[in-house]
Parts: C-alpha cells; sequence; structure tokens
C-alpha cells in the first residue's frame, strides 16, 4: 500500500543549496527541517524550492551552502494556522538524496509525476496577451488517510483540455515544481512580498474510473 501510494507523487530536483537548515517541526521525536536550493530552468532564471528533511537523513548541523544536491521524494502540503486564516504551505519531502561534484544535464534538473484527483472547479482565464491558462488544484492520496493538494498550473492545449475536468475526476499529470513570487495585501497601508509553489504541467492525461 505505502510503495503504491509514493509512486503517485514523484519528485526528483537538482539544484545549488543557498540556505542553512531551518528547524520546522518534530514528529514522534524526530526533526524536520528546511533547506532551500535555487534550481535553474532552461532559461536563465531559478526556481527557489524548499527540501524538508528528516534529521536521521542528514546532518543538520552542516552548512551545505554552494554544493549541488539531488533530492527525491514527493511535493507535499499542510495547512499552516495564520491568525484566522489556514495557508497551505509546500515543500518536497525528501526520501533520499546525494551531493553532485559536476552537473551539466540542466533538462533532467526539475520533474513531478502526480497521479491525483481534481478537488476544485478548474479556472480557465487568458492573460492581456491571448495566451491560455488553467489552475488546478489536485489531491495526491498518502497513506493513513491523508491527501497533499498540490496547485497546478496549465497552458495554452493543456488548460483548455483541463478546464473541461469536473471535480473527481482522476488525472496523471507531469512537469516541473516552480516558485512564484507574489504581493499579498495584510491591510489597507500593509502588503509583503510572499512566494507560491505550484506544479507547471507539461502533459496531463485524463484516467478513466473503471466501474
Amino acid at each position: 500500500m505505502t510503495e503504491k501510494t509514493i509512486e503517485n507523487n514523484k519528485v526528483s530536483v537538482i539544484g545549488k543549496v543557498i540556505s542553512e537548515f531551518t528547524f520546522s517541526h518534530e514528529v514522534f521525536g524526530e526533526g524536520f527541517y528546511i533547506l532551500e536550493v535555487a534550481v535553474n530552468r532552461l532559461s536563465d532564471q531559478a526556481d527557489i524550492i524548499p527540501l524538508m528533511i528528516s534529521e536521521r537523513l542528514i546532518d543538520v548541523k552542516q552548512d551545505y551552502r554552494g554544493q549541488t544536491i539531488e533530492a527525491i521524494g514527493q511535493f507535499r502540503s499542510y495547512n499552516r494556522h495564520e491568525g484566522t486564516k489556514n495557508r497551505l504551505v509546500l515543500s518536497i519531502f525528501v526520501r533520499e538524496y546525494s551531493f553532485m561534484e559536476e552537473f551539466t544535464d540542466y533538462t533532467k534538473t526539475n520533474q513531478i509525476f502526480l497521479d491525483g484527483f481534481i478537488c476544485k472547479e478548474p479556472i480557465y482565464r487568458k492573460t492581456p496577451l491571448g495566451r491560455e491558462i488553467a489552475d488546478l488544484l489536485v489531491a495526491v492520496n498518502r497513506p493513513y488517510g491523508k491527501s497533499d493538494y498540490i496547485p497546478c498550473i496549465a497552458w495554452g492545449r493543456n488548460a483548455r483540455y483541463a478546464s473541461q475536468f469536473e471535480v473527481g475526476s482522476r488525472l496523471r499529470i507531469w512537469g516541473r515544481v516552480q516558485s512564484r513570487e507574489y504581493t499579498k495585501k495584510i491591510s489597507e497601508t500593509e502588503s509583503e512580498k510572499r512566494v507560491a509553489y505550484e506544479v507547471s504541467v507539461s502533459k496531463l492525461e485524463f484516467i478513466e474510473e473503471q466501474e
């Protein structure tokens, strides 16, 4: 059961460590820490992606900044309470990693596969330049009755195709994890810069459920 569940949410990223470890939370005496990694796109930009990693997997007292890491795991979400609201927090939950001396194939720096269910009606829109976009929220099952809620963004033909899906539709998605800065208005006078994480969809497939 667990192996099968791991199969429905697979991520691998290769990037440069740009932060020290910061403590996230503890579960049954096991501490989990966040490590930020800059993952290059094929353009000159980079996505800043948080890795969630157990202190049992890596020495969290070390400073790995500047090193190239390959991390394999799952894209996970949890709700963080902020005042009266919940905020969806996303990170890559690392199952295995390695440090790399040299790396040149930037087509393989960032890959994700998800098999899940649409849990909110897709939002289809066009940019002022006429580019088609669809926003999807996909629930991916985890063991013990839990789910991860993963925001996904599809473009062009994929956006048009995705806009027809109903809540409960099962999808398979291939793509990459990306970070995006936005400004959150807190009050009339205050706003702050935040970072959102989502899956940029390169391919998607509708799965017919067997009766």
